[in-house]
């Protein structure tokens, strides 16, 4: 019954999108019948079809998305390297979420006949659209709630941060207003060094509390990406997918290669394995100077003392939290995890300098996703 729903769904995508339908036999194989992976090819495919008749109709050169779908960044690095487009623009809350900000856009521009203006930048801005809070409101909620830190310059700040990171240590970065949509952009996110072979693990194990295989996404900075990737587009939503640069690549050994589960899925793939995923592939978000300054210059002085420009970019959360938006959620997530700095504002708190007494036991607090 699966084969001939893939046969009888496959012809029908060949007689709307044209062109020859692939064999269920040729989706399959590949997969090993694995159900996931099965429904994922077939969005590919209807995604890559859809894109190649518009692109034929309306011989326009750039492609926006929106909508559940337009989250399906494997799909969208799909369009991307079939070279139809020149460029695509992802909504970064694709969904429910964007459908309420595009309704309004619409009433502005349609009810109330506000113009549009024609940007070559992204007008979204990085889409930072959530809620800030000034430096002494973070002073004095962290004082509230008994936290211990320090308030450093923006050049010791960023120092002390990149050198936390160079170290293996988790950290916590809360800075400016919140992103909109579901992604950790830079403002509530946690972050780690991608070449560390065990940050993978560490992050997913004693931070998020979830499997040790889940992958993260590397946030690297706009002008160094294609000397790390095989791409050369803008993705500042983390919404593309694309292959490690094959010179940053680790071939496996014949040893490796005959490792089965999560012994070979640990087997280091590049310069960055972090966040390097088992087909040799990330999810990535470029970071623009312009739209994240501060998020930019971090990154900045971590390449400086490494070498990489490149940087572990999850949620700032716990499994089954939302992302945390206000310091004092902040510092809860620090003291029920193993993160051991956090970075807010100005204002620096390690871990080992916090009252034990404050500690929180959130492994099992939550079930999991």
């Amino acid at each position: 019954d699966y084969c001939t729903g893939l046969t009888t769904t496959n012809a029908r995508f060949a007689t709307l999108f044209g062109g020859p339908a692939r064999k269920p036999e040729e989706l399959l194989t590949q997969h090993h019948m694995d159900l996931a992976a099965s429904i994922q090819a077939i969005t590919e495919e209807v995604v890559l079809r859809l894109s190649r008749a518009l692109a034929v109709e309306t011989k326009m050169k750039n492609l926006c998305l929106a909508g559940g779908v337009a989250l399906n960044c494997v799909a969208n690095g799909v369009i991307l390297r079939d070279g139809r487009f020149d460029q695509i623009w992802v909504q970064p809350a694709a969904g429910d979420a964007g459908g309420a900000l595009g309704a309004a856009l619409a009433t502005y521009h349609h009810q109330e006949g506000m113009p549009r203006k024609r940007s070559d930048r992204d007008g979204m801005q990085g889409a930072y659209l959530g809620p800030a809070f000034a430096q002494s409101d973070i002073e004095k909620e962290l004082t509230a709630a008994g936290a211990r830190f320090t308030v450093l310059a923006e050049d010791k700040l960023l120092d002390a941060t990149a050198k936390a990171l160079a170290e293996e240590k988790a950290i916590g970065w809360f800075q400016g207003r919140m992103e909109f949509g579901p992604r950790a952009l830079g403002a509530r996110s946690i972050l780690g060094d991608p070449r560390s072979p065990a940050m993978q693990k560490m992050l997913n194990l004693k931070v998020k509390y979830r499997e040790s295989f889940r992958p993260f996404a590397p946030s690297v900075l706009r002008e160094d990406l294609a000397d790390w990737f095989e791409m050369d587009a803008d993705s500042p939503y983390m919404l593309l997918v694309a292959p490690v640069k094959k010179s940053r690549q680790r071939t496996m050994s014949e040893a490796e290669r005959k490792l089965f589960g999560i012994e070979k899925l640990n087997v280091p793939r590049s310069e960055i394995p972090a966040v390097t995923h088992v087909d040799y592939s990330a999810r990535i978000q470029t970071v623009h100077a312009d739209t994240n300054p501060r998020y930019h210059a971090l990154i900045s002085r971590f390449k400086m003392l490494t070498g990489c420009p490149v940087l572990v970019n999850t949620s700032f959360n716990v499994r089954g939290e939302p992302i945390v938006c206000t310091p004092q959620e902040a510092f809860r997530c620090l003291m029920g995890t193993d993160i051991e700095m956090l970075v807010i504002g100005d204002c620096v708190l390690r871990k080992e300098d916090q009252d034990p007494a404050l500690r929180l036991d959130y492994k099992d607090a939550f079930e999991l996703d």
